[in-house]
């Protein structure tokens, strides 16, 4: 099986930083607990590094990839992969044209430029994706593991918590990429929660962290403002914290609160 790294070159508008590292790629296809689900899907394989530990695991691997050089390389190195890749843009695709909805674990090196918004879409179907886990920006995948009181907690940590257990697992220097990022990156991996059915109304709980965090600096009082809540809502002890200050939990409870007024 040919491995030659320079084959396929790093694209920067696809935010393309080929991991170059074996023993990182075996860590990284580690991660998956392999836990009630036997398909995998991985984004953005580029040549191959982490995919080829993923097909030594036992689960059926898919991979989407955008970039035709990469889909290219990965079908003439990886000729049992071939029927099962996928060059479509993830967070365009429907993967179900795929899975048929079965259960899926999510992997990956994440392009940095489209991560947070893949990770939105495993919220989306997250019935299907019962584990996630992959490589980030540092600070984001931070972002998204992180608890309340801390300052770069926010709408990605809370709407993510809600539903999946977050755990940050390692970092990655620079220098095991090529080419090399400007900054750490950072592993983790979501176990999605027995229960992620939230008790109270799911949309109204987006909108309700969403508009809080935009101004997050203000009390809830302020922030939520347009909601329109009577003054005897408002005056509930709650209104008076900052989002940043409230775990999921409490987003949930003020979920139901307002959900009253509704």
């Amino acid at each position: 099986m040919a491995n030659n790294q320079h084959q396929v070159k790093a694209k920067k508008y696809l935010g393309q930083h080929f991991l170059k590292d074996e023993s990182v790629a075996q860590k990284i296809a580690d991660t998956l607990t392999l836990n009630g689900y036997k398909n995998v899907l991985e984004i953005g394989p580029g040549m191959g590094v982490l995919t080829k530990y993923l097909l030594k695991k036992d689960v059926i691997t898919y991979v989407i990839e955008i970039d035709t050089e990469s889909v290219e390389y990965l079908q003439a190195n990886y000729l049992n992969l071939a029927p099962r890749i996928i060059e479509k843009d993830f967070l365009k695709y429907d993967v179900n044209t795929v899975f048929n909805n079965e259960s899926f674990a999510i992997i990956g090196n994440f392009p940095y430029n489209i991560s947070t918004q893949i990770v939105f879409k495993t919220l989306e179907m997250r019935n299907q994706i019962p584990e996630f886990s992959g490589m980030f920006q540092k600070e984001v995948a931070e972002r998204i593991c992180s608890k309340e009181g801390s300052k770069v907690y926010g709408i990605l940590s809370v709407l993510t918590q809600a539903f999946y257990d977050a755990e940050y697992l390692f970092t990655v220097p620079p220098n095991v990429f090529n080419p090399p990022p400007k900054v750490d990156s950072g592993v983790l991996r979501l176990i999605r929660k027995s229960n992620y059915t939230l008790p109270c109304n799911e949309p109204l709980f987006f909108k309700t962290v969403k508009t809080a965090f935009q101004q997050r600096r203000k009390t809830l009082r302020n922030s939520l403002k347009t909601f329109n809540f009577s003054d005897n809502l408002k005056a509930n002890s709650i209104f008076g914290k900052r989002p940043e200050q409230l775990s999921v939990q409490q987003f949930i409870e003020l979920t139901q609160l307002i959900e009253t007024e509704i």
